[in-house]
């Protein structure tokens, strides 16, 4: 792609052994306005077509977005794209496969990812830069779109590619293996920078960046063997980064995680002991001014090691607390660590036992 500012009226849809190749900071694929409107007649799942209340801003060609308000069905959104146009009828590519009913708030949107793919392997990106245009477009949840968005997509790899002002996530991939990323950033999108999704295998960042989205690098559901090292996780709203729902057997190392709005690094919640983030290991890793807790460890995570990292507080209101375990907390390792300026290094909520590992307290100050 050679310069120029490439205004998107759908998403690139990459093909097996594609290499898609910009010039830079100087390509940049921007997301064009989106529209909204409701549908007027009930879409059952088999149907090639809908009928909206107002059909200005949707041409054939363009991308497409149905969704209903029943947040609770999963997934409540689906991708299309508008095969033809005729009075108030949108015609789509493929069947419907979902309820679309006026009765649960049923609507079009003019929303996709600039970059797409289902079942697509050994593609690479490179040099190019991809703005969602964030102003001008509604919010679309990352697990069904993004900047980057791709679906049961194996051996990716995205070299110097920007995601910005996207209104949604910025790189969403969902049950892929082994996708790569060199050199990226993810900046000042609404949501996550980058959401390794559901059961994703080994995925690698190294030398990326996150700044200015909800949360900056998210590990979703199951997802193992991943590797994030030299990357900056800097001035996210709430977490730099955030483990949780059977993530198991991921690395950080040496990053630099700094003034996060909440907490730098969280291993969140589950609803039971079988999905807990265990088994994650951070190394070598810089915490800096984060809103609460440099590293917050919740409920029953197990087998966290958190091992030659240095703590800093340059802002006596920040990052009070170093590192929180929870009092469920099992068999967690916390050594050779360095701290400067915190209020509180370790704040252990559990009683005092010893897990095997020895003084789980260990430190170097």
């Amino acid at each position: 792609m050679l310069p120029g500012t490439y205004t998107m009226r759908n998403a690139v849809h990459l093909r097996p052994g594609i290499t898609l190749r910009g010039s830079g900071e100087e390509t940049v694929f921007k997301k064009g306005p989106s529209v909204t409107t409701a549908l007027v007649r009930e879409t059952d799942w088999f149907e090639f077509a809908v009928q909206v209340e107002n059909p200005t801003g949707f041409t054939p060609g363009c991308g497409l977005a149905l969704s209903t308000e029943r947040t609770e069905i999963w997934p409540a959104m689906r991708l299309y794209t508008v095969t033809a146009v005729e009075d108030d009828v949108l015609y789509l590519d493929q069947r419907t496969e979902k309820n679309y009913w006026m009765s649960e708030g049923a609507k079009a949107q003019t929303l996709f990812p600039l970059l797409c793919a289902f079942n697509v392997d050994d593609v690479r990106v490179e040099d190019i830069v991809l703005d969602g245009n964030r102003e001008e477009n509604d919010h679309i949840d990352g697990n069904y779109a993004g900047a980057v968005f791709i679906q049961y997509c194996d051996r990716w790899t995205f070299k110097n590619v920007v995601a910005r002002n996207y209104n949604g996530d910025a790189f969403s991939f969902q049950v892929c293996d082994d996708i790569h990323f060199e050199d990226c950033h993810a900046l000042n999108n609404a949501d996550r920078g980058f959401h390794p999704g559901s059961g994703s295998q080994r995925p690698l960042f190294r030398r990326c960046t996150a700044s200015g989205n909800n949360i900056g690098l998210f590990w979703c559901w199951s997802v193992c063997d991943g590797v994030a090292e030299d990357c900056v996780f800097s001035g996210n709203r709430l977490h730099g980064v955030n483990f949780g729902h059977r993530d198991t057997d991921n690395v950080l190392r040496d990053c630099l995680i700094e003034r996060n709005g909440e907490v730098g690094v969280l291993f969140r919640r589950e609803v039971n002991e079988y999905r807990t983030p265990d088994r994650n290991r951070i190394e070598g890793c810089i915490f800096r001014d984060n809103g609460q807790f440099g590293v917050d460890i919740q409920w029953k995570a197990k087998d966290i090691v958190i091992r030659d990292c240095q703590f800093e507080s340059t802002d006596a209101s920040s990052q009070k607390v170093a590192i929180r375990i929870a009092p469920e907390a099992e068999r967690i390792v916390i050594e050779d660590n360095l701290f400067r300026n915190c209020a509180v290094e370790i704040e252990d909520l559990r009683e005092r036992r010893d897990s095997g590992h020895g003084d789980p307290r260990d430190r170097r100050s």
